[in-house]
Order: structure tokens, then C-alpha cells, then sequence
């Protein structure tokens, strides 16, 4: 059973807003302060306290740096001697400089520079740096293996910052949450910092409905804006789950084709899988003035989609392209080797959410075994399952 996170983000989300929700949720002050304390980070304090946000308690949790201003600006390299010089776990150390890495690639990709060139500014003053150490040693204080977050709601208006004046949500922010479901709430205020969307975007491993698991701990994070419509809280859930089921949010692309030579979908297949194309399917259809037609069907991540849609229009007939987004819910998957008379076999293992575990042999593998030895493919293939439930 893995302990899971799902972070329910229904008012956006902030540095020290996940912070806060850890906090209400279990995580102890005193072990977070310790493993902050290995940065070996001065003139800051953390202030934790309850606080309320509408009709709701939560934990605010706020970086109070010594003077008016956070001490001097950063780049990434500094950063990254700062973790490694720390005694922070080595999984948590990577994780953290794994966020940065992003935030630096997002601002660098915004402001038309290298990412050595980043200035980090607010995400690289002292309390941006706790913020993110911070959220990710107290998962791992916590136990959470898994980190699952809700589609992220966009604020709107504008906001000064370091670089001046800039549109809500913030173009790093925005650059941060590509292939990630996000929504217009209407609200007029920034609901994700860039901060917030780097620690969420680069640590879950899906954004969705909560997944399955037994809830344990419920905590609010409370943020500085004062704002109860909806109440500026974070919500995360932690229980316990099976790990062996992902959620992702993927983009279905169709096209109904009636004019098109058979023959070349063939091709048109190799290319669309080659681009990125997770499935792509063919399915014989009647369509008008009773046509046989087919329909083409691909599953996709949404980065995808410019130069699968090129392909499509490129490569068939058609003169148009349906686009939908949807959930997959997916059995967890590895693949291993079984030890065979034919020789290593490798076969696909996925674990039911009741426990059992299921192993299919890899077609391509029983297919060159069985032209090799001269044996019925049906033959192999129930001998390599038969081999990998035993080993």
C-alpha cells in the first residue's frame, strides 16, 4: 500500500499554502523546522498559526525574513550548492533541485534568456527556498510516496512583481502548467503563484478526481489573501492506497475518413506513432450517402497535439478534427524478464487493485521464439505465463 497526497486546490495554490495544509494534516513543526535547519539558511523565522478563511479553520504558515526585503537575489547554480551542501535526505535534495530546475527553465523560456542567466528574485529569496524545501521534506516526513493533485483554477487581473507588471496568471506560472487541466473560475485575483504551480507540476503524478485510497489525515493550508469567496484555504487529503492505479488527462483526436486510399494508413500509423501518439485506432464506419468509411481515433498527452494534428491534416483527407479531453484511469505496469528453454522473455507485470498480479508475455518476444524453434506461438506464449507466475 503507498501513502498518497491528493491536493484539492479549489482556491489555487502557493508555497505556503501547501506548507500550511501539511502542517494541519500532521506533518510536526519542530521536524520541519530541523530539516530546514540543515540548509543552514539564517534571518528567517517560520510563524505557524491557526487561522480562519470564511467559515473554515486552517494553518497559515508564513517565512518572516529579518529587514524589509528578502536578502539578495539568486541564481540557479547557488541553489543547487546550497541543497547539495545541506544533510537533507539525498530523495529530498532531488526533488527540490528538480523544481527549480523547472522554475528556472519556465522563467528563462518567458524572458528569452538562458536558464544560467535566471535571476530568481522572489522564487529564489529565502522564503521561496523554504517553501519548496519545505513542502517537499515534510511529504517525506509524512510518508507520502504519491502525490496526486485537482485541475487548477486561473485567477485573472494583473500584478506587480520583480519584472514589473505582468498579466494573472503570471507567464512562468502559465509556461509551469503545460499538460496540466486548468479552468477560468472568474475570480479576480492570483490563485496560482508560480511557486505553487512548479511544486505541484513537477512532484504529482496525475491531476484529477482523488484517487482511491483510506483517508487518514485532512489538513487546510490557509493563504495570505484574506479573500472567503471562495475562502483562500488549500485542502490535501493523505490516506492509503494502491499505487498500482494512475490518472492522467490525456486529448482523444477523431476524424471520420471516407475518400482515402487504404493503404496508406499503414503509414499513416507509424507517423502518428512516432510523433507521440499513445493509441491510435481504425474503426469501419457508415457515413453519409452509405460510404464505407473508417474512423481514425488517437490517444495523446496534450503536448502533442500540434504536431499530431499537422500529421493528420498532412497525411489523410479529411478536412477536420474533433478534440476532446478525458481522463485514463491505468493499471500500473513494468516490464520484466522471465527465465525460459528459449532464452530471457520479457513480460509485462501489473498489479490488480486487489492485490493479484497479472503478467502478460510480450508477443513480439513468444513471435521470434516460436519461428526460431519451430513450435506453435500458442504453445510459447502459455508456457512463458506459466513461467512468470512461477517466478
Amino acid at each position: 500500500m503507498a501513502r498518497i497526497a491528493y491536493f484539492d486546490c479549489f482556491s489555487g495554490v502557493s508555497g505556503d499554502m501547501l506548507l500550511g495544509a501539511l502542517l494541519d494534516a500532521g506533518l510536526g513543526a519542530e521536524d520541519l523546522r530541523r530539516a530546514l535547519g540543515t540548509l543552514g539558511i539564517t534571518g528567517y523565522r517560520l510563524e505557524i498559526s491557526p487561522e480562519r478563511r470564511g467559515a473554515l479553520m486552517g494553518t497559515r504558515c508564513q517565512v518572516v525574513v529579518a529587514g524589509d526585503e528578502a536578502p539578495g537575489h539568486r541564481h540557479l547554480g547557488d541553489i543547487e550548492r546550497l541543497l547539495q551542501g545541506s544533510f537533507l535526505d539525498a530523495a529530498v535534495k532531488e526533488r527540490s533541485l528538480a523544481v527549480f530546475h523547472d522554475l528556472a527553465e519556465a522563467e528563462a523560456a518567458v524572458h528569452g534568456m538562458s536558464v544560467e542567466q535566471v535571476h530568481f528574485h522572489e522564487v529564489g529569496a529565502v522564503y521561496a527556498i523554504v517553501d519548496v524545501v519545505g513542502t517537499v521534506a515534510g511529504l517525506a516526513l509524512l510518508g507520502v510516496e504519491e502525490v496526486h493533485g485537482s485541475p487548477l483554477p486561473l485567477g485573472r487581473g494583473m500584478v506587480r512583481c520583480a519584472h514589473g507588471t505582468i498579466p494573472i496568471p503570471a507567464p512562468a506560472t502559465v509556461r509551469l502548467l503545460t499538460g496540466v487541466p486548468v479552468y477560468d473560475p472568474g475570480i479576480q485575483r492570483e490563485l496560482v503563484t508560480p511557486t505553487g504551480a512548479a511544486l505541484l507540476a513537477t512532484l504529482a503524478v496525475g491531476f484529477g478526481p482523488a484517487p482511491a485510497m483510506t483517508l487518514e489525515s485532512v489538513g487546510y493550508g490557509v493563504g495570505a489573501d484574506p479573500s472567503d469567496d471562495p475562502p483562500n484555504l488549500l485542502r490535501v487529503m493523505i490516506g492509503s492506497g494502491t499505487s498500482m492505479v494512475t490518472s492522467e488527462r490525456l486529448l482523444l483526436l477523431e476524424s471520420n475518413i471516407d475518400d482515402m486510399n487504404p493503404e496508406f494508413y499503414d503509414y499513416l500509423m507509424e507517423r502518428l506513432f512516432a510523433l507521440g501518439a499513445l493509441d491510435v485506432g481504425l474503426i469501419p464506419v457508415q457515413m453519409k450517402k452509405n460510404r464505407p468509411g473508417v474512423l481514425l481515433r488517437i490517444l495523446t498527452e496534450p503536448r502533442n497535439r500540434p504536431a499530431l494534428l499537422e500529421s493528420i491534416f498532412t497525411e489523410t483527407t479529411t478536412l477536420g478534427v474533433r478534440v476532446q479531453e478525458l481522463e485514463r484511469v491505468a493499471l500500473v505496469r513494468e516490464t520484466a524478464t522471465v527465465a525460459t528453454p528459449y532464452g530471457e522473455m520479457r513480460v509485462k507485470r501489473t498489479r490488480l487493485p486487489g492485490g493479484e498480479v497479472r503478467s502478460t508475455p510480450e508477443y513480439e518476444d513468444c513471435k521470434r521464439a516460436a519461428q526460431i524453434h519451430g513450435l506453435p506461438l500458442r504453445s510459447i506464449y502459455e508456457q512463458v505465463s506459466r513461467l512468470a507466475r512461477e517466478q
